[in-house]
């Protein structure tokens, strides 16, 4: 279902929008009188517009017959959308397999700012009590055993670790220090284990995912009742959870 207009938009991002959705939908290059024409815009408004586009890479100017048209460019921005999805329609059975397997609920989480992941996919067990988030929740980045993860893969500097570190409400303070010191054992570990410092009585278990310039952009985690996950559970759960980074990198 399409969601509501907010109050106010944006005149221009509309218009902007609607003159790629244009371009997309020409067979040809286009003059900026017709597409003026056609989409009831202001012929300066439109002109400054399509020059914008050209200057963001999102439209191509032809010199020769002074026309606009789509550019390469708009593959780029989509490529993260096509990326998520294509992740989620591969992991998901996994996550499926492995909720039922061990009784925990399995999220995949995508980072959509510098300082925030989102829920974008979700599997959960069929046992009576269960642990289930919603589908576009947020938390900060180093939230739990996956902001252990996004951290180890970060280039963050220290001090901004620190400050990112500190967005992080726990219900069991942890000092930073001890916390960026395990970060190590992350690391050579492949997943990160948090027990009731991010919610007490909770234990998450959590990989992440790195894009094709091997930047974390997803992660994978696994949260379920401390006391139903002993130290052979965890281990049997963090291994197969390490599987799902080998078959994101072959089919995703």
């Amino acid at each position: 279902m399409k969601e509501s207009a907010p109050e106010k938009l944006v005149g221009a991002l509309v218009n902007g929008l609607a003159i790629l959705r244009y371009l997309q939908k020409a067979r040809g290059g286009v003059g900026v009188t017709q597409v003026a024409r056609d989409l009831a815009i202001n012929p300066s408004t439109c002109f400054n517009l399509l020059r914008t586009l050209v200057h963001e890479g999102l439209a191509s100017f032809d010199q020769t017959t002074k026309t606009y048209a789509l550019s390469m460019g708009v593959v780029s921005l989509a490529q993260g959308a096509l990326d998520r999805e294509n992740h989620i329609r591969v992991l998901h059975p996994e996550l499926q397999r492995l909720a039922l397997k061990f009784g925990v609920a399995m999220n995949l989480w995508q980072v959509v700012e510098e300082d925030r992941v989102v829920l974008v996919d979700r599997a959960e067990p069929t046992a009576t009590v269960q642990i289930s988030m919603r589908i576009g929740q947020r938390l900060p980045l180093f939230s739990g055993a996956l902001g252990r993860c996004f951290a180890t893969l970060s280039n963050l500097p220290k001090a901004k670790m620190e400050r990112q570190f500190k967005k992080v409400r726990l219900a069991r303070p942890l000092d930073f220090d001890q916390w960026y010191t395990e970060l190590q054992q992350v690391r050579e570990a492949g997943f990160a284990v948090d027990r009731g410092n991010f919610a007490i009585g909770i234990t998450t278990v959590a990989i992440a995912l790195s894009d094709a310039k091997g930047q974390p952009f997803l992660a994978v985690s696994a949260i379920g009742i401390s006391e139903q996950i002993d130290d052979a559970k965890l281990e049997a759960l963090s291994h197969n959870m390490l599987g799902l980074a080998k078959i994101a990198e072959q089919k995703g």
